[in-house]
């Protein structure tokens, strides 16, 4: 069971207090507001005490939209989103050609992985807190919101401070742990889709950070793994129509993921928004071959400017 709390209510307390009376396990997250997980099954008894504390309320569930109007974007599907940016932050001169170039196509979002969750731990792990405050600085001169990724709680501060919208990547989705602790944070957090996770698997994902109180999820189809090579993985279209069928959140698309290979990016972001994607997010570098993470999936500006094309070209507005 997940319950949220203000931070400074009263009740929370003597909630605590009755778990710790009964040696029940439990994990406290303080962000933004409180969130307690209970670990293991509760006692009827414990469970009545617990009851009687909540004045008869068995979870309470605090909602808070964000202060800024980034998650309402996303909901607004009269335009798509486009997050673009490169796999890892690489330099101050590559985040700052990166960011200039995304604000004069008129677009608000830009990525960047300061923390890399890598399959070979030889590979590029990323710059950690170097890579954030540069990320965050080119961010702002440009004008733009940007979208990190998180991989541990005891990152959660740190990339509140930096980012605008908090990224848990693939690896990630089954990590239950760090999903309610963004239930205490009051910014919104991307979702990306397991690898080998079902659509009704990655609703429940969702659910650890609604239940902590925070509702401001963006669902991310980034492919799965199946038996076919040629691609990184497979994209699954009707992932995208189901999860906005079962769910409120808006979802977007990853196609650089799915892919694995810039020469099928661009059909794979079409096919995405045309089964109805509210946005697509893409790695872009200025140099895709010189790319320290990622660089067969990455586009360059100039392939960028051609999937922007194919977007006008089909009467598909995006921000």
């Amino acid at each position: 069971m997940i319950y949220s709390f203000e931070k400074t209510d009263p009740v929370k307390t003597d909630f605590l207090g009755v778990l710790r009376q009964h040696d029940v396990d439990f994990e406290l997250i303080d962000h933004d507001r409180s969130v307690v997980r209970i670990l293991g099954s509760v006692q009827n008894g414990i469970g009545e005490k617990l009851a009687e504390v909540y004045g008869g309320r068995r979870r309470l569930t605090v909602t808070k939209e964000p202060l800024d109007n980034i998650y309402s974007d996303f909901k607004d599907r009269s335009r798509i989103s486009l997050i673009a940016g490169p796999c890892s932050v690489e330099s101050e001169e590559q985040l700052a050609s990166i960011a200039s170039f995304i604000r004069s196509k008129g677009l608000r979002y830009i990525r960047g992985g300061a923390y890399k969750p890598r399959t070979s731990p030889d590979s590029f792990q990323g710059m950690g807190m170097p890579g954030l405050r540069i990320i965050s600085t080119a961010a702002k001169a440009a004008g733009l919101k940007v979208v990190s990724e998180v991989m541990d709680r005891s990152q959660i501060d740190t990339l509140v401070e930096h980012a605008d919208i908090i990224q848990i990547g693939s690896r990630n989705m089954f990590n239950y742990t760090l999903l309610t602790a963004l239930g205490s944070i009051d910014k919104p957090v991307l979702l990306k889709r397991g690898m080998a996770a079902t659509v009704d698997e990655w609703l429940k994902a969702a659910e650890y950070i609604s239940r902590g109180g925070n509702n401001s999820i963006i669902l991310c189809e980034r492919g799965i793994r199946t038996f076919e090579p040629r691609t990184r993985n497979t994209l699954d279209i009707a992932a995208i129509h189901l999860a906005k069928q079962l769910s409120d959140y808006p979802v977007i698309a990853d196609p650089s993921h799915a892919a694995g290979h810039r020469d099928i990016v661009i059909p794979l972001a079409v096919a995405a928004v045309a089964s109805g994607a509210d946005g697509i997010m893409v790695e872009i570098h200025p140099e895709p071959d010189s790319a320290l993470s990622d660089r067969d999936q990455a586009l360059s500006f100039d392939r960028f400017e051609k999937l922007l094309q194919r977007l006008d070209d089909l009467h598909i507005s995006h921000k």
